[in-house]
C-alpha cells in the first residue's frame, strides 16, 4: 500500500486539535516533501526521520514521498511530529502493518539515533485523545504526564524500535500505570519562621481563606517576601480539576511540567523587569505568560511601583476576569489567569518613610511621584492593604512560639468550605448579587460602610471589595451575619491607600 494514514496532535495555546498525517508514495525521482503549512522545525522532521529509519535498520524508500499534514491551515510547530511521519513512511512503504495505527496517537521527537526525546503539550493531547477514544504513544518521558488523565490510554516507548515491534511481531508496549497521586504536599517554608507582624500574618490569613488580593507596605527587611512565600502553605489543597488545568499551563509553556509539581500550588515571582510579554503572554505563537502560569496560585509581585506601567496596567482585565486574551494577525488565544495577587512595596523611594530607626530622605513629591506609579483603578482591584512596620526587637532574641503553617490552614480550609457550601466559589469571585444575598447588612453596619466610603473616599468596587473581606472575616469567625467588628476590621485594610 502506497498510502498511510497517521493521528498526531498539534499545539494551540491550550488546545491539541487533531493532526492526520498522510503519506503518499509515488513514482519519479526519489524526493521528500511535507505540506500542511509546517513551520521550519517541523520541514527539518524529513532529515531526522530519514537518519532514524535508516539507524533502526529500516531502508527508507527511493520514492516520491508526499507528507501533508492536515488541516492545511492550522500552524505545525515542533519536533512532536517526527514520530508519526516516521510511521507513516514505514507503513506507505509496507515495513509495518497498518490496520492497527487507527486506533493510535501518536507524539514524540526522533534523535538520528532513533530514540524517542519529550515534548511538550502531552497533557492536553492525553486528554483529545482520551475524547476522541485512542490510545495515545509518546516518548517514556511524557508517559507520566499523559497518565495523569484519567481513563486515558497512554503507552511509553523509548526508541522507534519498539513501537514497530508492538505493531509487528515484537512484544506489545503495555499501557503506562499511572502511580497513585501523592497527597498535598506539606509546607516547605512554614509561618512559624516569621515573627511578630501578627496585623500582616492576620492579613495573609484573611487573603488565603477568601483568594484576596494583599499589597504590603513596608521598609526594606520587615519580611514582605517572608510572609507571601509562605502563602501557599496555608492556602486550601488544589482539587483535581485545578490541579489538572495548572498542569496542562505547565505542560504547553517553556519550562514543561514534571509529575512532582502536581497539586502544588503554584508561586511565580517575577522580577520587577519583565516585560508585559512575559507577565500576561504573548510572542508570534502565544505562550502563556506569569499570570496564566499562576493560575490557581500565587503571583507575588516585589517591589511593585518598579514595574513599567504599562505591565502594571496589563494586570486590570486578567484580575477582573481570570483570564487573559491574546491577540495577533493571525489569531487568538485565551489562557486561563486566575490567579491571586500578592504585592509588596516600599512606603518610598528610599524605603524609610515612617521607620522607627532611619530617618526619610525623600520629599513629598518624590513621595507622591513614586506612589503615582501604580494607577488608582490597580489598587481598587487589591482588596487588603496592609503595612508591615518594622519590629521593635530582633527576630532572634523572641522566645514567644508562633502558630505554624498547619494549624493556620486548617482555619483557612474550615473558612473556605464554608464558601463554596454557600455560593459554590470564593469570596472574592462574588458578583454583585451574590453579595447582596451573602453580606447583608444592618442598619448600623451600614451606617458605617456609608460613612468610611465617604471619608476614605472609596469607589463602588472598592465597597464591594469591603464587603467580600468582611465576608471571609465572618466566615473565618463562623457566624453567618456580618458585624460591625467584621466590617470594622475589612475597612481598616483599606486606610493607607483608600481611593
Amino acid at each position: 500500500m502506497s498510502l498511510a494514514v497517521v493521528y498526531s496532535r498539534a499545539q494551540l495555546g491550550l488546545d491539541a486539535p487533531q493532526v492526520t498525517v498522510e503519506v503518499h508514495l509515488s513514482g519519479g525521482l526519489p524526493r521528500l516533501s511535507i505540506v500542511g503549512l509546517p513551520e521550519i522545525a517541523v520541514r527539518e522532521a524529513k532529515d531526522r526521520v530519514r537518519s532514524a529509519l535508516l539507524n533502526s535498520r529500516f531502508s527508507f524508500p527511493a520514492r516520491r514521498i508526499t507528507i501533508n499534514l492536515a488541516p492545511a491551515d492550522l500552524p505545525k510547530e515542533g519536533g512532536r511530529f517526527d514520530l508519526p511521519i516516521a510511521l507513516g513512511i514505514l507503513a506507505a512503504s509496507g515495513q509495518i502493518p497498518t490496520e492497527a495505527l487507527a486506533d493510535y496517537e501518536f507524539l514524540g521527537e526522533l534523535a538520528l539515533t532513533g530514540m524517542l526525546r519529550p515534548v511538550r503539550g502531552v497533557l492536553s493531547a492525553a486528554l483529545q485523545a482520551q475524547t476522541a477514544g485512542r490510545s495515545l504513544m509518546v516518548p517514556t518521558e511524557n508517559a507520566a504526564e499523559g497518565a495523569l488523565v484519567k481513563e486515558a490510554r497512554i503507552l511509553g516507548a523509548d526508541h522507534l524500535l519498539a513501537i514497530c515491534a508492538h505493531f509487528g511481531t515484537g512484544p506489545e508496549i503495555s499501557v503506562f500505570e499511572a502511580p497513585p497521586t501523592p497527597p498535598h504536599p506539606a509546607a516547605e517554608l512554614d509561618m512559624a519562621d516569621i515573627q511578630g507582624q501578627y496585623r500582616a500574618r492576620r492579613a495573609l490569613e484573611i487573603a488565603a481563606a477568601g483568594a484576596h488580593n494583599l499589597l504590603m507596605s513596608g521598609s526594606p527587611g520587615t519580611g514582605k517576601t517572608m510572609l507571601a512565600s509562605r502563602l501557599p502553605g496555608i492556602l486550601p489543597p488544589m482539587t483535581e480539576s485545578e490541579s489538572l488545568e495548572s498542569a496542562a499551563i505547565l505542560s504547553v509553556s517553556s519550562e514543561g511540567f514534571t509529575p512532582r509539581h502536581w497539586g502544588r500550588r503554584p508561586f511565580r515571582g517575577p522580577h520587577h523587569t519583565a516585560s508585559a510579554v512575559a507577565l500576561v503572554g504573548g510572542s508570534s505563537q502565544p505562550r502563556p505568560g506569569e499570570i496564566s502560569l499562576a493560575h490557581h496560585g500565587v503571583l507575588f509581585l516585589d517591589e511593585l511601583p518598579e514595574f513599567e506601567r504599562r505591565v502594571l496596567e496589563a494586570l486590570r482585565q486578567p484580575l477582573e476576569s481570570g483570564s487573559i486574551s491574546i491577540s495577533r494577525a493571525a489569531r487568538q488565544m485565551t489562557f486561563p489567569a486566575n490567579f491571586q495577587l500578592i504585592a509588596a512595596m516600599n512606603p518610598c523611594p528610599c524605603g524609610h518613610l515612617g521607620d522607627q530607626l532611619k530617618s526619610c530622605r525623600c520629599s513629598p513629591d518624590t513621595i507622591s511621584r513614586y506612589r503615582s506609579r501604580i494607577s488608582g483603578p490597580l489598587l481598587d482591584r487589591i482588596d487588603l492593604h496592609v503595612e508591615v512596620p518594622r519590629l521593635k526587637h530582633l527576630p532572634i532574641t523572641s522566645s514567644h512560639a508562633q502558630e505554624d503553617s498547619v494549624t493556620i490552614r486548617a482555619r483557612v480550609i474550615t473558612a473556605r468550605n464554608r464558601q463554596l457550601q454557600r455560593s459554590g466559589k470564593p469570596n472574592q469571585l462574588l458578583e454583585s448579587r451574590e453579595l447582596t444575598q451573602n453580606c447583608r447588612l444592618g442598619a448600623s453596619e451600614r451606617s458605617l460602610l456609608e460613612q468610611a466610603a465617604t471619608r476614605l473616599a472609596l469607589s463602588p468596587r472598592a465597597c464591594h471589595r469591603v464587603l467580600k473581606v468582611a465576608r471571609t472575616i465572618a466566615d473565618l469567625a463562623g457566624t453567618r451575619q456580618l458585624g460591625e467588628d467584621h466590617l470594622g476590621e475589612a475597612l481598616g485594610y483599606r486606610g493607607w491607600t483608600a481611593n
